[in-house]
């Protein structure tokens, strides 16, 4: 099985991306979405660690927001305790997807978190500032302090790039995106 981590900005298309391959997908922020709405335990752990801001379950992602703005440790508070469980799913979704020529691991701290192996192919994919702030912007619960939040325990976008054994111009056309995949899968399989 090929592991292919999509890497890149936040609000540059790695999850568009990630779906047009054609295969199998992790998709962590989904993952979190679920832990947040079904989850207790991990309501429990949130709830212990940061009683101020988490108050009711399923969790609501304005307490997680609130938390977070209120103090930058909180976020790495959070981290802690999510990644651990979307990890425990990302081994569950490989092992059910053990027979498949590939997978997509489209997980934001990939290599913060240190979730990608030696072989794994990493896809960096690139976009236009300019666009991913007409994006982001267009997003209902878009926050410039919580972005920027998220933005300081990224690794730098130079060092993912150099990273990757592909790069992919998102210009957001579907055109341009799958031209780009179909090349990296002929390289590939």
């Amino acid at each position: 099985m090929i592991r292919i981590g999509i890497l890149g900005d936040i609000g540059s298309g790695k999850s568009y991306v990630a779906k047009n391959f054609g295969y199998p997908v992790f998709n962590a922020d989904v993952e979190v979405g679920k832990l947040y709405k079904k989850e207790r335990k991990i309501f429990n752990k949130l709830k212990k660690i940061l009683p101020k801001y988490i108050h009711s379950f399923p969790i609501n992602k304005n307490e997680i927001c609130d938390a977070i703005l209120a103090k930058d440790s909180n976020l790495k508070k959070i981290i802690t305790i999510v990644h651990l469980e979307i990890r425990k799913k990302m081994n569950i979704f490989l092992k059910k997807n053990k027979n498949q020529v590939v997978v997509i691991l489209d997980i934001p701290l990939l290599l913060e978190n240190k979730i990608n192996n030696k072989d794994d192919v990493l896809v960096f994919v690139q976009s236009k500032k300019i666009n991913i702030f007409k994006k982001l912007r267009k997003r209902k619960n878009f926050n410039l302090k919580l972005y920027k939040q998220f933005k300081n325990i990224q690794l730098p976008l130079d060092y993912k790039k150099k990273k990757s054994q592909f790069v992919i111009k998102n210009d957001f056309t579907k055109k341009l995106v799958n031209k780009s995949i179909k090349k990296i899968l002929k390289d590939i399989l």
